[in-house]
């Protein structure tokens, strides 16, 4: 379904006009509930101290949020993957028809968290990679979940990870998360950046995403840190 006026748009419009300025009773969509999974068997193994991760699974608003609480995680920036940088602006891109997916790019220590690991909390945390081409109330393939792999390394340990979660059966449905070529990525707009942080009470940030944040502090304490790691910090 390609369309033009999302809730997260409208909620976007209302904002900027000052009628939303509270989280009320306001409820599109839901969060959708994290998931336990195992581990991946296969993990990259690299002597290098920054890597780079390009990840889709809804809104990047939420996206964003999860990582940017990661320990490791030095900047996740939200933008577009997947199409022509002619395209990659967000009202282009909310059209559904550019090719390009909302994402996050991670950039990340190795040393301190692995390429499995991100990928065991984008599956399980992040989004659910069981729906085509939606997350919670937005739909089109902009919000289509894709691993944009960065090298063979990826590409391997990410196709071994899908497999390995749909032989144990993690999710009830089968994974439809595509694993597609790395062909540049797009940062977004300066008002989509820290977006969770900086809008926590906004209904669509309170309904489907901060519940996003909590489930990994619950599942994750380990690899959760309280200050997030902000775009906007290093501006």
């Amino acid at each position: 379904m390609k369309t033009l006026f999302t809730w997260r748009r409208i909620l976007l419009g209302l904002a900027a006009a000052g009628i939303i300025s509270q989280c009320s009773a306001f409820s599109f969509g839901g969060a959708e509930k994290a998931v336990i999974i195992p581990p991946p068997a296969l993990d990259e193994t690299t002597q290098a101290r920054s890597e780079t991760a390009v990840f889709a699974g809804g809104c990047f608003w939420g996206v964003q949020g999860v990582f940017q609480h990661v320990k490791g995680v030095k900047n996740a920036v939200s933008g577009y993957a997947g199409g022509a940088a002619s395209t990659a602006q967000y009202e282009r891109v909310s059209n559904g028809n550019t090719g390009h997916a909302e994402s996050v790019e991670v950039t990340f220590d190795p040393a301190q968290v692995s390429y499995g690991t991100l990928l065991q909390i984008y599956f399980s945390v992040a989004h659910n990679p069981t729906e085509l081409n939606r997350q919670g109330p937005d739909s089109g393939t902009q919000y289509r979940s894709a691993i944009f792999t960065k090298n063979a390394e990826q590409q391997r340990v990410a196709q071994a990870y899908i497999t390995q979660l749909d032989a144990a059966h993690a999710f009830d449905k089968p994974i439809v998360t595509k694993l597609e070529t790395f062909n540049g990525f797009y940062p977004a707009e300066e008002e989509h950046q820290d977006f969770l942080t900086e809008h926590p009470t906004y209904p669509y940030i309170v309904i489907n995403d901060l519940p996003k944040v909590a489930q990994l502090k619950q599942l994750y304490p380990d690899r959760y840190q309280e200050q997030p790691v902000l775009v906007k910090a290093g501006m």
